[in-house]
Parts: C-alpha cells; sequence; structure tokens
C-alpha cells in the first residue's frame, strides 16, 4: 500500500510539474485580453537611435541643405545623452524610463537580421512570419503564402475581426497575403472602408488623396499612415495594430540626411501622441504594448543612404518595447544576441499565445517578461 501510495504521489508530483512546463510555455500570465501596436520604421540605423545625429553626415553638405546653422541647434549636441534626446524626445524621456531598448553596439548589445538580403520586402517578412524564406529575395516579390503573426493573432477568438494594418508601401500589402486576408490591410492609396465614418477618419481618407506623392505611386508619406491609423484606432478599437513608417529609408536613398533625421523626430514625436491617446482610453489604458523595429539597418559613412547584401551593417537593427508585463529596464546595457526573427513570438507571447507556424520560428525575447531574472 506504501508503495502504491508512493506512486501515486509521484504520479501528481509530475502532473502538477508538467502543467506548470505548459503554462510557463507563455511569456507572461495574462489576466485579461491585452492590445498591441507593432510600429515599423523602415531603414533607421541604430547609430541615430542611440548615438543621436551623426556629426560628419550633418556636416556634409553632400547630404543636406540649407542652414547648417538651423539644423546643428537643433539636432547636435557635445553631449551624447543629450544629443540622442534632441532628435527622439519621447523615446529618451518615456521609453526609457517605462520600457527597453535594444541594440547598442556600443555597449556590446546586439540586434540582427537572419535574411541575407538585408532589404525591405524580407525584413518585413522574417519580423512578421519570425522565420526566413530564402526565396523572399527581392522588393518585388509576389504574395507572401507564408503565415505572419497578425494573421496568427486574427485567428484568435478574443482577436478575430480586431487586427489592423496600416502601411506606407504597397509591397507591404503582399508581404502580408493581402489578397487572401481576413485582415484589414490598409495599403497606399486606400481609403479606409465603411459607410459611419468619424469626422477624424473621413479627414484621414481626404488628406491622402491630395497629399504629394513624393516617393511615387507605391509608397505614401507617414503622417498620412499616422493619420489613416490613429483617427481608425479611436473609432474602432482594434486591439493589434501594425503601423507600417517608411520615409526615413526614402530619404536616405535620396542622401537627404537632413529630411531623414526630421523625419524620425517627427516620427517619434506621432508615437508619443499615440502613446497618449491610447493611455487616455479605457480601453487601452494600461493594457497596451507598443513593440517598435526596423526591417534592416543601413551603411555608415558614406555609405549611409545604402544597404543590402553588400553594404556592411545593413544587418545590424534595434528594437524597443514598453507595456504591461515587460519590465522597465530602460537601454539595455548587457552584452546580449537579439534577432528579428524573434519578435512574432515574443509578440504573440506578450498577449498571451504561443505562435506556431510551418517552419520553425524564433524563440521569445525571454529578457521582455516578468519571467526573466537578471
Amino acid at each position: 500500500m506504501k508503495f502504491k501510495n508512493r506512486i501515486r504521489i509521484a504520479t501528481l508530483t509530475f502532473m502538477a510539474f508538467f502543467s506548470f512546463l505548459v503554462c510557463s510555455s507563455y511569456s507572461v500570465p495574462i489576466k485579461e485580453p491585452r492590445n498591441l501596436v507593432l510600429i515599423l520604421i523602415d531603414g533607421y540605423r541604430w547609430r541615430e537611435l542611440f548615438r543621436g545625429a551623426d556629426q560628419g553626415l550633418l556636416l556634409n553638405v553632400k547630404f543636406n541643405s540649407g542652414d547648417s546653422a538651423e539644423r546643428f541647434k537643433k539636432y547636435w549636441d557635445d553631449e551624447l545623452l543629450v544629443r540622442r534626446k534632441k532628435l527622439m524626445p519621447f523615446t529618451w524621456s518615456f521609453i526609457a524610463k517605462h520600457g527597453q531598448l535594444y541594440g547598442n553596439r556600443d555597449l556590446g548589445n546586439f540586434v540582427n537580421v537572419k535574411n541575407p538580403y538585408r532589404i525591405s520586402y524580407p525584413g518585413r517578412a522574417e519580423v512578421l512570419s519570425g522565420f526566413v524564406d530564402s526565396s523572399i529575395n527581392s522588393n518585388s516579390y509576389p504574395n507572401n503564402s507564408n503565415m505572419n503573426v497578425l494573421e496568427f493573432l486574427n485567428g484568435k477568438k478574443l482577436y478575430q475581426n480586431r487586427v489592423a494594418s496600416f502601411a506606407c508601401w504597397g509591397a507591404t500589402g503582399r508581404c502580408l497575403n493581402k489578397m487572401n486576408s481576413k485582415m484589414l490591410i490598409n495599403v497606399p492609396w486606400e481609403n479606409v472602408p465603411g459607410d459611419n465614418l468619424t469626422e477624424a477618419e473621413t479627414l484621414a481618407n481626404e488628406i491622402q488623396q491630395y497629399a504629394p506623392r513624393t516617393f511615387g505611386e507605391g509608397e505614401r508619406l507617414d503622417f498620412e499612415v499616422y493619420a489613416l491609423a490613429k483617427s481608425y484606432i479611436k473609432a474602432k478599437h482594434p486591439k493589434v495594430i501594425y503601423i507600417d513608417f517608411g520615409d526615413p529609408d526614402e530619404y536616405a536613398h535620396e542622401g537627404k540626411y537632413e529630411n531623414y533625421l526630421d523625419d524620425i523626430h517627427n516620427l517619434d514625436d506621432m508615437i508619443g501622441k499615440l502613446w497618449k491617446m491610447m493611455q487616455e482610453d479605457e480601453f487601452y489604458k494600461g493594457k497596451t504594448t507598443f513593440f517598435i523595429v526596423p526591417d534592416h539597418g543601413r551603411g555608415a559613412g558614406d555609405q549611409w543612404p545604402d544597404h543590402g547584401a553588400g553594404v556592411d551593417h545593413s544587418n545590424e537593427t534595434w528594437f524597443m518595447a514598453m507595456g504591461p508585463g515587460i519590465p522597465a529596464k530602460g537601454e539595455i546595457k548587457t552584452k546580449t544576441q537579439v534577432f528579428q526573427d524573434q519578435y512574432a513570438k515574443t509578440i504573440a507571447a506578450l498577449l498571451g499565445f504561443d505562435y506556431i507556424a510551418p517552419k520553425p520560428v524564433g524563440e521569445i525575447i525571454e529578457s521582455l517578461t516578468n519571467k526573466h531574472r537578471d
């Protein structure tokens, strides 16, 4: 009898431990459904994020126009911490206090893309799918049939028809398999649909039709994407939102460093205003995570306008996040390595799900969760 009791106790102990392991597969215990905003900033370098404006590029007349004294006054300071805060005040005054920032290579904190192409479509595909598909090798790649984390979340009961994407770039629609998707995926120059739009949604729809098509027919400007996304969020309260910004990459390709900095400064302000609006809304307040990433890096020095397989540093990136369940550790200064294919599983885990795709995906970034201990 004692032997049987010992067997029974051992069995119950094992079952309890197994249950613990299953529950622990989620990165954080979810008490109520949460919300998440995924923001992608195309081609933004870690150098400006962590170092602020580059003095050599700021002084180089090849990459700037206008009043250099005014440009210097706006973005330069000899103190690095002051300089980067001048460029991105919301990031360094708020996200750095309430969230986590990764990718300062000066401190040995590395974030890298895994795909070998280091350009926009493959980069987005890696972020959204959580794995590298080597067949996705150009920005003209056709419709991407791979699973992505947004479609995965849209398939969950509490998130069904509550996932929306607003993209600067037409190719993002192909990357998200728009033609076969059940989510709202808004690309240039589509209006937000509906018969009962708010005044702000109607105005956002109108603005994009009147705005200059600075970068051609395939890409709209970031302020248009911001207006469409923000007005939709306020009116419709989606639970997962993907906002896809692209002006920094376009200005960089044109070699316009001042415009590149101006757009980053503006995007930082937009992100801050979006966070503020959502925290003033009971639907989102205290229940919303911001996850902010680029899609690739870019070159250094005179090569800063370029990126791709043949350009050094194009695989060097960064990311930042803040929200419930994410310890406020600020700028991560430890020597770690994170890869871009880890974002998708981490995003799902922050909402309480174990993201599984047909191909092996990158592991959860445990340091973003309370489960991790330094």
